[in-house]
């Protein structure tokens, strides 16, 4: 059956810019560690030098290099006093800058001897040698990830300062599973999500869900066609929502984007497809200006074969990476195996015509 349509559609380019204008980057919070896993890192804090000084890194004797010249199983070089032993994370006792293995010295009642050389920093881990002093456990503007966790962890912060927008997500019945893929998608991007499930498709249930009084961002989830039981656009009109119903995006053509009151709001399909690609185009920038986070990385490969699109309207492509090319899995209509398989997708934008096999293209991975 052929989907039907909104009366006209918006440049995705235009609905795009409306949905950015005015929007500012909501204020950074401070969360605690776990909590900030994903956010996007605002004003982090210079870390301290780790370790503070030299410590031993391994377990055994702690010497001087210079005393143990020439030392060998044949040759022992005898020690005045007995060395001192150090375990992993002690701290180096003063004027030692090597640690030996224990077999490295005999011990004899109050005698010792030393049967292999040192150099110095064997054994040692130097002051500041795995964190630097005034270093950054994240940039600004960038997510917080596992290693950035591990150096505030070490360096004894229990909490960082990040940005994360509030999402509140109103679900129509019958888009369930795409409601919990759009609700991970934002978990992991590091936003606060709120869901909410509608009991009914009518204009008056779905309109008392529609409170955008406490979030940074509204989607909605499904009931954006023309269908009799569609009933989000009239939902959100009726709450005084100002909306552009139709972009010009494939997949995702029915989805409808604007503001209510000065929240903005984006109201995706119920089909997966749809509503993913609907999520990367238009929410994923509103996400990024709303966190101040820096500009995604986009890894550029050749095309393996031709992508062809329709002008006039923008299309994005679901691509495997194979041998250090692109190969292309879907255009414009995805079925859910090509979701299921794809590594990055592609804009084309609604000027192009696509591009041929061998050009190299900009794409976005699924999963960063």
């Amino acid at each position: 059956m052929t989907q039907r349509l909104p009366p006209s559609l918006t440049p995705l380019d235009t609905a795009l810019a409306a949905l950015l204008e005015a929007v500012d980057p909501v204020a950074p919070v401070d969360l605690p560690l776990a909590e900030a896993a994903g956010c996007i890192a605002a004003g982090m804090p210079l870390l301290p030098a780790y370790p503070p000084r030299d410590i031993a890194a391994v377990d055994g004797w702690a010497l001087r290099a210079n005393d143990l010249v020439g030392a060998s199983s044949y040759s022992p070089v005898p020690l005045t006093e007995l060395p001192a032993w150090v375990d992993a994370g002690d701290a180096m006792p003063a004027g030692c800058d090597c640690v030996l293995d224990v077999g490295a010295v005999e011990v004899s009642g109050p005698l010792a001897q030393v049967l292999a050389e040192g150099v110095p920093g064997q054994g040692v881990g130097r002051s500041g040698g795995d964190i630097a002093e005034d270093s950054l456990a994240a940039a600004a503007g960038y997510p917080v990830g596992a290693a950035a966790l591990l150096l505030a962890r070490v360096a004894g912060y229990d909490r960082l300062s990040v940005r994360r927008p509030r999402l509140r997500i109103v679900n129509v019945p019958g888009a369930t599973a795409t409601m919990q893929m759009i609700a991970g998608l934002a978990c992991g991007a590091g936003l606060d999500v709120s869901a909410h499930e509608v009991g009914s498709r009518d204009v008056a249930s779905i309109a008392e869900a529609l409170d955008a009084s406490a979030c940074e961002l509204l989607l909605t989830i499904g009931g954006t066609g023309v269908g009799r039981a569609d009933a989000v656009v009239a939902a959100l009109v009726q709450r005084g929502a100002q909306l552009s119903h139709g972009v010009a995006l494939q997949p995702g053509r029915t989805a409808a984007s604007g503001r209510l009151g000065k929240v903005p709001v984006v109201a995706l399909p119920g089909s997966p497809a749809q509503a993913l690609a609907v999520w990367f185009a238009l929410v994923l920038p509103l996400i990024d200006r709303l966190a101040a986070r820096q500009p995604r990385c986009a890894v550029t490969l050749p095309l393996a074969r031709k992508v062809a699109s329709s002008v006039g309207i923008a299309e994005i492509a679901l691509l495997s990476g194979e041998h250090k090319t692109w190969m292309p899995l879907a255009v414009g209509e995805w079925p859910l195996r090509a979701i299921a398989g794809a590594d990055a997708w592609l804009l084309i934008p609604a000027s192009h015509e696509g591009f041929a096999a061998g050009e190299p293209v900009d794409a976005y991975l699924m999963r960063e």
